[in-house]
């Protein structure tokens, strides 16, 4: 991420949903994702970025990033938009072919990066 930096990753995502008919939710900026509790909503304000574990008065711990991508997640369903597009109302996949062969395929229906169409960088690590 450092690399290609969070606006060109929101610039990708945002591509994704138009392209896909997919929704975007933004939680708040500051919405306290890593200090609230996932299991009782409790907030552990004590919480400083080095901290790698979050544990909450009932004796709840957890991986400071798995309890914020499951505060998150539960956002995310509580500010959904209740109209979910079926996969087939999507829009349609152009100019994406499979190669013919063997070779590592993921799914059936799926694209990979050696597939027509698909534009791969570099990324140094």
């Amino acid at each position: 991420m450092s690399d290609a930096g969070w606006a060109e990753f929101a610039r990708q995502v945002f591509y994704k949903q138009a392209w896909r008919g997919g929704t975007v939710t933004l939680a708040d900026r500051w919405y306290p994702s890593s200090q609230l509790c996932s299991r009782c909503g409790a907030r552990n304000r004590e919480l400083t970025l080095a901290d790698r574990v979050f544990q909450c008065g009932n004796g709840h711990h957890l991986d400071r990033d798995h309890n914020a991508a499951v505060n998150l997640a539960t956002w995310g369903e509580q500010h959904h938009v209740s109209q979910v597009r079926e996969p087939e109302a999507r829009a349609p996949v152009i100019n994406a072919r499979r190669r013919e062969g063997t070779g590592p395929h993921t799914r059936v229906g799926e694209t990979g990066p050696n597939d027509a169409g698909t534009n791969t960088h570099a990324v140094s690590a």
